[in-house]
């Protein structure tokens, strides 16, 4: 006796001959296709990406109705394809995905109807809602798969909780295309995102969390906003990592964690850590207390193991630059203004005078939030106009000195001995002229404008000739004449 369990909203009705489908049931039957390849339920921006695709939107009016780009969606689109093209038999495009849902059901209703014209005397065919035929789509990979790095996990496991939400995303194209390829090809340990408060690197990380997610088998977000000591941070990790939330003795959790980036390929992010560094020293001096970190950095970049550290800093632990390298499992990035992609910014706050744009994001060197609080004022005091603004030069703002206070009041005395003998010349200076206005060593003043570099406090224009010249973007000069 045949039984076959099929979901009757996919089959046209034997007895009636009704064959058509409404839209709902194409993004059904998509769904479940995709569900018994990958093992996963389609996430929101798949279910918004599909259900357009169905409905002939184009890529751009997908995106328009959500907080991602063009790009991404497109992105999106083409791995549905590529999962539905597998699995259908057939090359499956923006095009031909209905008649490719309605080849595959009607080929296994065929299948059903033949079965049951043969047997049909002593044979019972089932046509119910309950499950699918085990014929019609493959099974979910089993939990003993170990998809490679080019193929999503089946269950990963996400602890999102300390990640904010920073949607809209500007830019960053070729910064994300970098960070990928470091995590997923060259499969770098350790990675470092580093930049000034508000230059985006909490925004790059949450992109990079979204898109390749589905690459780990644990992905894990903490923030060191209120500067847990390393084994209190060690301890949440293993709460998490482990299944009945046993912690190990203080002695061997570094080691447990460990042991998990080598057994698994794990993602994790550790945004804030300029939050246990020591204000008035050098960049990337730890509190007291807090020196242990250090171990951590240095197991995790110099051990073999499967998984990638992301930091997110305003400047970089010191070990840092003995564990990264081109050709090193360790590296670092350093995020400068977003360019031209700013331009998006003053577009979403709705600003006037666009052939004046260029001039107030070179003015502000990109920053994104920079250029936030900016146009915030521009918007309040001038009805947009971003002409006028320029006109009066650029005007204390309070809200944009107050983050940057949050930067300088980290910084040692010799670091401000320095940034106001630069701001005290009309020109860029040289590192002989810093000694001559400081009458400093060349060791301790050298120490500053490494410290200050690793900040991104200092700019080096390249238009003196072989000579290194220091200078200052406008605004923080602005702010140090006001001060």
């Amino acid at each position: 006796m045949l039984n076959y369990n099929i979901k009757s909203q996919y089959l046209p009705d034997i007895c009636t001959g009704d064959e058509s489908m409404e839209l709902e049931d194409f993004f059904n039957l998509a769904s479940d296709i995709v569900y018994a390849k990958t093992g996963k339920h389609l996430n929101d921006l798949q279910q918004v990406v599909l259900r357009g695709i169905l409905q002939r939107h184009k890529y751009s009016q997908i995106a328009r109705d959500f907080p991602y780009s063009e790009g991404y969606v497109r992105d999106v689109g083409a791995e549905l394809f590529r999962i539905l093209s597998e699995e259908l038999g057939e090359k499956v495009n923006k095009t031909n995905l209905r008649a490719s849902l309605e080849r595959w059901r009607v080929s296994n209703v065929l299948h059903v109807c033949k079965d049951f014209n043969i047997n049909h005397i002593s044979g019972d065919v089932n046509i119910c809602g309950d499950s699918l035929p085990s014929s019609a789509v493959p099974h979910p990979p089993s939990n003993e798969q170990t998809p490679n790095q080019d193929n999503p996990r089946p269950n990963v496991r996400l602890d999102l909780a300390d990640a904010p939400d920073v949607s809209p995303f500007y830019g960053r194209t070729e910064e994300l295309t970098t960070l990928k390829q470091w995590i997923l090809q060259e499969r770098c340990r350790l990675v470092a995102v580093l930049g000034m408060t508000g230059i985006g690197k909490t925004a790059i990380a949450v992109q990079l969390v979204k898109q390749m997610s589905d690459k780990f088998d644990y992905v894990i977000w903490r923030s060191l906003r209120n500067c847990p000591v390393l084994e209190t941070f060690l301890s949440n990790l293993l709460q998490f990592f482990s299944q009945d939330g046993e912690t190990p003795d203080r002695g061997d959790r570094l080691s447990q964690v460990m042991e998990y980036l080598r057994s698994y390929r794990c993602l994790l992010v550790v945004d804030d850590l300029q939050t246990i560094f020591s204000s008035g020293q050098l960049a990337g001096h730890y509190k007291d207390g807090y020196e242990d970190y250090r171990t951590l950095w240095e197991q995790v970049g110099e051990l073999s193991h499967n998984s990638c550290l992301l930091l997110n800093s305003w400047s970089p632990p010191r070990e840092i630059a003995s564990l990264a390298g081109e050709n090193l499992p360790a590296r670092s990035i350093r995020l400068s203004g977003l360019g031209a992609a700013a331009g998006e910014i003053l577009r979403d706050f709705g600003l006037a005078d666009s052939t004046e744009w260029e001039t107030l994001i070179n003015t502000y060197r990109g920053d994104p939030l920079w250029l936030k609080i900016i146009a915030t004022m521009i918007k309040d005091l001038f009805k947009g106009s971003v002409a006028e603004f320029c006109n009066y030069g650029m005007l204390p703002c309070v809200d944009l000195q107050d983050r940057l206070e949050q930067q300088f009041r980290r910084l040692s005395q010799l670091e401000q001995q320095v940034l106001s003998a630069i701001v005290g010349q009309a020109e860029p200076v040289s590192l002989a002229q810093l000694r001559t206005i400081l009458q400093s060593s060349l060791e301790y003043l050298g120490n500053a404008l490494l410290s200050l570099e690793r900040r991104s406090l200092l700019e080096k224009p390249e238009t003196y000739g072989k000579e290194t010249v220091f200078s200052l973007a406008p605004v923080l000069r602005e702010y140090l004449q006001n001060k």
